[in-house]
């Protein structure tokens, strides 16, 4: 597959797959790129229903352009631990930041947390996050603020005494059930409905049918956070020493 940017040439074939209606993965074979290039290409940029070729190019080159000026800066971030191709890095972590702000996260927040879980430690200090993404103390003070309102960070000092800013493995799951824990206060709502509305009427009916799939879905997703809670603190193997 050709490595390198995407070309001006490559990103009109993209607007074209998407106004199609192309799966990523097809609009990605035509181009004989990966299908993350492709998917990440789209998601900053819009997403299918707001993706332009030449706006999307535009922003690209504006992107690079920072990066150059901002290269002697860069230099000392991390990003080639444990043999990591630090632009590698980099891109991933911008598609991780863009799938945060589709689920609804604002962008200096969504850019925060997935520096945090792409880091070994879990764990940055304000001045770290500053050096890593850029941008001013003020705005990682707004971001922890927010993430740690969400229940997504959490505060702690190290041995320096310093303020360290920690994701947990276990905040995916308390996410999960925040989230089942919204869905069953809709039901709840709308089955209070069906009284109001007059159980039997069409306005009832559906209230009745919401409650009950939001019920059943909120059930389903608890139980299977609960089953899978473990998976979260699973340990990496360690690297094997003898041939594979």
């Amino acid at each position: 597959m050709p490595g390198g940017r995407l070309t001006q040439q490559e990103r009109q074939q993209i607007a074209l797959g998407v106004a199609d209606g192309l799966a990523y993965a097809e609009i990605a074979r035509r181009l004989e790129r990966p299908t993350s290039t492709i998917t990440r290409e789209v998601m900053r940029n819009g997403g299918p229903a707001a993706y332009r070729a030449d706006l999307a190019h535009r922003t690209a080159e504006r992107r690079a352009h920072r990066r150059r000026q901002a290269a002697p800066r860069a230099a000392q971030a991390p990003g080639a631990a444990h043999g990591r191709d630090p632009e590698a890095v980099r891109e991933y972590e911008e598609t991780f930041t863009t799938v945060l702000m589709q689920s609804g996260a604002p962008k200096m927040m969504s850019r925060v947390l997935a520096c945090l879980c792409t880091s070994d430690s879990g764990s940055l200090t304000a001045a770290e996050l500053v050096q890593r993404l850029q941008v001013s103390p003020a705005s990682i003070s707004k971001a922890i603020s927010y993430l740690e309102g969400q229940g997504l960070v959490r505060r702690e000092r190290d041995d320096r005494r310093r303020e360290r800013y920690v994701v947990d493995d276990d905040v995916w799951y308390q996410s999960m059930i925040a989230s089942a824990r919204g869905t069953l206060q809709v039901a709840e709502v709308a089955r209070q409905g069906v009284g109001v509305l007059v159980p039997g009427t069409p306005a009832a009916a559906r209230l009745e049918n919401i409650a009950r799939f939001l019920d059943f879905v909120s059930e389903s997703l608890t139980r299977a956070a609960d089953q899978a809670r473990e998976v979260l603190h699973t340990k990496p193997e360690a690297p094997s020493d003898g041939p594979t």
